[in-house]
């Protein structure tokens, strides 16, 4: 990796709790039965992991369209950013289906 600026732009990954686990279970194959399963376990994966705003964050912005990422599959991800554009630039952070917010991310007053 390049040093400088894009060396900053990864940092957050050095803390990352998937960077132990086989990549993998990140990438569940279909959205049924078994597939699910994985992505779920995936996801808990996410949910203890100190970074998981920013790798949401990161998916949302370069347009990850496969595997799980900041704790959201694929469809998630796609509803986050059909909201965006329905709302024009986001004013607050992101929230996962359902209406919860990503952990780390707080509200502007």
């Amino acid at each position: 990796m390049a040093a400088g600026r894009d060396a900053d732009t990864w940092e957050w990954l050095r803390h990352a709790a998937c960077t132990g686990v086989d990549p993998e279970l990140f990438f569940p194959v279909g959205d049924s039965g078994p597939a699910v399963e994985q992505a779920e376990r995936a996801k808990k994966v996410c949910h203890g992991c100190p970074v998981e705003s920013q790798c949401l964050e990161w998916a949302l912005a370069t347009g990850r369209t496969s595997g799980v990422w900041g704790g959201t599959d694929e469809e998630e991800r796609r509803r986050l950013r059909r909201r965006a554009d329905r709302r024009g630039a986001p004013d607050g952070p992101p929230t996962r289906p359902g209406g919860s917010t990503v952990p780390g991310r707080r509200r502007r007053p």
